[in-house]
């Protein structure tokens, strides 16, 4: 089955994740997978976005999961998933806590949409 509409997973639900996916449906580039690590997070914001489908003339498809395995066959992924800077850390604190979130990011990438093409926000 071949498809007509390019696959664009969002990973990280947060509200720069929830921001791009938003305005990836209202540019009506692709159906959409919003990835977040948190149960029923990226679910309920998709969900919500779908919604408005309607008022953005928005036939895709946009989904939310928490299993890398739903981003497979991904033309482009983004990434926009990271732990926030908190009062009193330092930037290289958060470098250290993101290093592993990134690396967890991008084994599931490779395992599941090694061919898309990557964009890092994160």
């Amino acid at each position: 089955m071949t498809r007509t509409r390019k696959k664009i997973a969002v990973i990280g639900a947060g509200n720069v994740g929830a921001t791009c996916a938003f305005v990836l449906a209202q540019k009506k580039l692709g159906d959409i997978v919003l990835l977040d690590i948190y149960e029923g997070f990226a679910k309920g914001k998709a969900l919500d976005m779908s919604q408005n489908g309607q008022v953005l003339n928005y036939d895709g498809n946009l989904t939310g999961t928490s299993s890398y395995e739903d981003i497979a066959g991904s033309d482009v992924v983004v990434v926009t998933s990271g732990f926030p800077r908190q009062p009193g850390m330092t930037r290289e604190d958060l470098i250290a806590k993101n290093a592993s979130i990134v690396k967890q990011v991008g084994e599931g990438i490779k395992i599941h949409a090694p061919d898309s093409i990557i964009i890092m926000v994160t």
